[in-house]
């Protein structure tokens, strides 16, 4: 295993740790112990200070009903947004002016309280100005009742408790979300992990089966009249196995890198197995390495068909590289078992034709106009820069 693995699984690990550890999202009886403010209007009740002291407690009581109502919906997005909880929240601010006209001193206490629940709820960019405004009332109150002394006092500790309560929540949501999206991106890198090893053994296999099938065949029916060529045949598979073994090792560990003029060598002698005569012609300037890679799936895929399904015998391979354009024609005199799909296109092929359109290119693939098939792929002299998983090569079927 890379080290770069290692510290992918490392990484990995942690995060699964970190998330393991987030605990239980947060609910309203994370602002039940504020009511304790209240307390002091409790006091009065219970000593007889408070003049209609029913009218009092059942004030006390509606309160810290519409309170708790409140602060346990505002962190549901929908039910903090639902008309009932603004409803109530309005009806949690005619109380409390009530009380805070009729009663005074501690009952004032019930504004900030006011501003925590308005924060919790009334989250938003125009949060500020509701701040604002809610404080300004509050202490205009609390001048005309107490005197304006406390009205600064009382104001502030509402516009306080609304903008810091709607920020903690707030940046609390946001890391939440934060850490689902990481576990989210988390899962789809490991299925596209995944999907590129499938694709990539997928056609590593696919082609290299197909020459060993292919020169077995061969080596069987030259066994008994050419035992020299027969050995030949038997020492390609022999090759083509244990360079199917080093390709399969670098597609797991994701360094798998693509040559144009290996894919054209091995096209040779997989076209010459089965008696299908090899015409190579390539020119112009070198390719970049990603271009070759890219089109060195397609001579692979391509030719992997001509050997499966075209009955030809003769296959042309063209790469022309000209100006700031990079063209390849395989083209085969066989009839292909396999029709086109009405569009033009195979079920393989699509994905294919994906990944040369992101690199900037694109890949046709049909009946030739003289008979046989044609796969014509373009890409640019100058590759784009393309991920990891658009990189990734998928079968091509004519």
């Amino acid at each position: 295993m890379t080290w770069w693995a290692r510290a992918r699984q490392r990484r990995s690990a942690r995060c699964a740790r970190d998330a393991g550890h987030a605990g239980p999202p947060p609910t309203g009886f994370a602002l039940l112990p504020w009511l304790l403010m209240g307390l002091g209007s409790f006091s009065n009740l219970l000593q007889g200070k408070a003049e209609n002291p029913w009218i009092g407690g059942l004030g006390l009581f509606v309160f810290n009903s519409l309170y708790v109502y409140v602060t346990f919906r505002a962190f549901d997005r929908e039910k903090r947004q639902s008309r009932s909880t603004r409803l109530a929240l309005l009806t949690m601010g005619l109380v409390t002016t009530g009380l805070a006209v009729g009663y005074g001193g501690n009952w004032l206490l019930f504004f900030p309280l006011l501003g925590l629940a308005t924060g919790a709820t009334l989250r938003g960019r125009h949060l500020g100005r509701i701040g604002l405004l809610l404080a300004a009332y509050a202490a205009v109150l609390a001048g005309l009742r107490e005197g304006w002394r406390e009205a600064p006092n009382i104001g502030y500790a509402t516009f306080l408790s609304c903008m810091v309560t709607a920020a903690i929540l707030s940046l609390s949501e946001a890391v939440r979300e934060l850490r689902a999206a990481r576990e989210e991106l988390a899962r789809r890198a490991v299925e596209k992990e995944r999907l590129r090893f499938s694709r990539d053994l997928h056609d590593l296999l696919g082609h290299t089966l197909s020459v060993i099938v292919v020169k077995s065949e061969a080596a069987r029916r030259l066994a008994g009249r050419d035992l020299d060529a027969a050995l030949a045949q038997i020492g390609d598979i022999e090759s083509v196995g244990r360079q199917a073994l080093t390709e399969i090792r670098e597609a797991v560990t994701g360094y798998r890198e693509g040559s144009l003029a290996t894919e054209l060598t091995r096209a040779r002698s997989a076209l010459a197995a089965v008696s299908v005569e090899p015409v190579v012609r390539q020119s112009g300037a070198p390719l970049a390495p990603q271009t070759e890679a890219l089109l060195g799936w397609v001579v692979r895929e391509a030719v992997t068909n001509v050997v499966r399904h075209s009955r030809a015998t003769r296959c042309e391979i063209t790469v022309e590289s000209a100006g700031e354009r990079v063209r390849l024609t395989v083209t085969d005199n066989g009839t292909p078992t396999a029709a086109p799909a009405p569009d033009g296109t195979g079920t393989g092929l699509t994905g294919l034709t994906e990944r040369l359109t992101t690199a900037g290119g694109s890949l046709t693939a049909g009946p030739a106009p003289a008979g046989g098939f044609t796969v014509t792929a373009e890409l640019p002299a100058v590759p784009v820069e393309l991920s990891t998983e658009d990189a990734i090569p998928v079968a091509l079927e004519s």
